[in-house]
């Protein structure tokens, strides 16, 4: 019995189309693959599945457990003696906290779902230039799905074809995050070339090359290849293909989603389903009925007080993002953090039309100025960091030292991009992580020292169990 869970989630092809289509297809070990991936329309409905795996909770329906939580923007929820997320705010994250495990097997569910297109579509009598789209986009979704685990996991086995036997997961064991960023690097270049710069009708929401040059640009900074950083994202800016919205609160409309501004979103649609988002009703205050959003909240992800007090006197984007208090249904005002960027009316509970923003202009703008920047043309870098604010109509910085634009950046990213998972990997990435939550760990409750250790969270212990072999502990847990 051991085999068949080996690297959880890999020998299962669930289907789940992004819209209206669904699939299920046995695993491998039942009903082969060989049943499937006969035609074009096979094809497009594996990739739909690919797409679909980006909403489950260990990919981007909870991603704030391991992107915000640890970061000094957001704290968990409590209930009783529940402590899964509050692991991740003070930094005793068990092996076998239920958030890692999700975060380890619903990645690798989703890259098994790319594996099997990459390999079986080549085979598939088809239009030419759409299979080589369609492998182009599952290569993108591999990479952003490896992307995520390497920066949550540090090394991870690099599973690169398709799993037909549960024995073959005994032969993995973990790459080296070097290796791992290499394949992303390769998937991201092959991808850039055969995908298109924008689509139309249902096919809007999918995979462009502006998408996979701005995750390239994105996985260049954070290897610190800031050349190659500022090189790719630059041709996303000469693309002339995205702009920022003129007004910052239409970026969380439903009604805009996969604006000009949009680069990459995950594709939700509301209507029961089983493809509407959780957000709204995850964010909002707990016990506060429908005074906030119908079918109530869940009181997750709550805003700090210190992020609050980092914006800006007349900056727009806190009332859009976030709120303090809110008035229930007896008209009294209750003191509580929350966050407002997903709001779209749900019509059951965690049904609602937000999309996530993976990748949006704003956010591949502060990337080049950073890349610019730490290739020592602040100069150049600074217009970058100003376009932004001007958008929400803040006054122009002017900077010419390059460790006080790094700490403007750092600081813009946080207001413009607050809940929408980038804190705690910025401050990963720029090596900032310890610092700025040392200072703060008396008051948010960290009771020993943070290390290097915890810039990675555990393996789970049920993969280290199984294969024991291959799969060893990150040092520290």
């Amino acid at each position: 019995m051991k085999a068949k869970y080996i690297l959880v989630g890999l020998l299962t092809l669930s289907l789940t189309a992004c819209k209206e289509q669904f699939l299920d297809l046995s695993p491998i070990s039942a009903v082969g693959t060989s049943s499937f991936f006969k035609t074009q329309s096979d094809v497009l409905t594996a990739l739909n599945g690919a797409y679909g795996a980006l909403q489950f909770n260990g990919q981007y329906g909870q991603l704030y457990v391991v992107a915000e939580i640890p970061s000094d923007d957001t704290s968990p929820v409590l209930s009783g003696s529940v402590t899964d997320q509050d692991e991740f705010d003070k930094f005793y994250v068990r092996t076998t906290n239920p958030y890692i495990l999700a975060r380890w097997s619903d990645g690798y569910r989703g890259i098994y779902r790319c594996n099997a297109i990459i390999e079986r579509t080549p085979g598939v009598s088809m239009d030419e230039t759409l299979k080589k789209r369609i492998i182009g986009e599952a290569r993108f979704l591999r990479a952003l799905m490896y992307f995520n685990l390497v920066r949550v996991f540090g090394d991870v086995p690099l599973v690169l074809t398709e799993i037909t036997d549960p024995l073959q997961g005994y032969d993995y064991g973990r790459a080296p995050v070097a290796d791992v960023y290499a394949q992303i690097v390769k998937d991201l270049s092959d991808a850039e070339t055969v995908l298109a710069t924008s689509y139309t009708g249902t096919d809007v929401g999918r995979a462009t090359a502006g998408a996979a040059k701005s995750l390239l640009g994105k996985v260049y900074l954070t290897q610190k290849k800031y050349a190659e950083a500022a090189t790719k994202l630059k041709e996303v800016i000469d693309m002339g293909t995205y702009s920022l919205l003129p007004n910052y609160a239409d970026l969380f409309k439903a009604a805009n989603k996969n604006n000009k501004e949009s680069v990459f979103e995950v594709q939700y649609k509301k209507g029961n389903i089983g493809e509407g988002s959780p957000f709204a009703n995850a964010y909002a205050p707990e016990n506060s009925g429908n005074a906030v959003i119908q079918f109530g909240g869940g009181g997750n992800n709550h805003p700090t007080p210190d992020l609050e007090s980092s914006y800006e006197a007349g900056d727009p984007r806190r009332a859009v993002s976030m709120a303090n208090s809110y008035i229930n249904s007896s008209g009294v005002k209750i003191d509580y953090y929350f966050i407002k960027k997903y709001a779209d009316p749900p019509v059951a509970n965690g049904d609602s039309d937000d999309n996530w923003y993976v990748l949006r202009y704003a956010d591949v703008l502060l990337m080049y100025a950073e890349a610019l920047n730490e290739t020592g043309k602040t100069a150049e870098a600074l217009p970058y960091l100003n376009q932004v604010r001007k958008r929400v109509g803040l006054a122009d910085k002017a900077i010419t030292a390059q460790a006080d634009l790094r700490l403007a950046i750092e600081q813009e990213r946080r207001v413009e991009l607050a809940f929408e998972g980038h804190r705690w990997f910025d401050l990963v990435r720029t090596g900032r992580a310890l610092p700025v939550l040392q200072a703060k760990a008396a008051s948010i409750g960290i009771k020993t020292a943070l290390t290097e250790n915890n810039l990675v969270f555990p393996i789970p212990q049920s993969q280290i169990d199984i294969n024991p072999t291959k799969i060893k502990q990150n040092p520290g847990y």
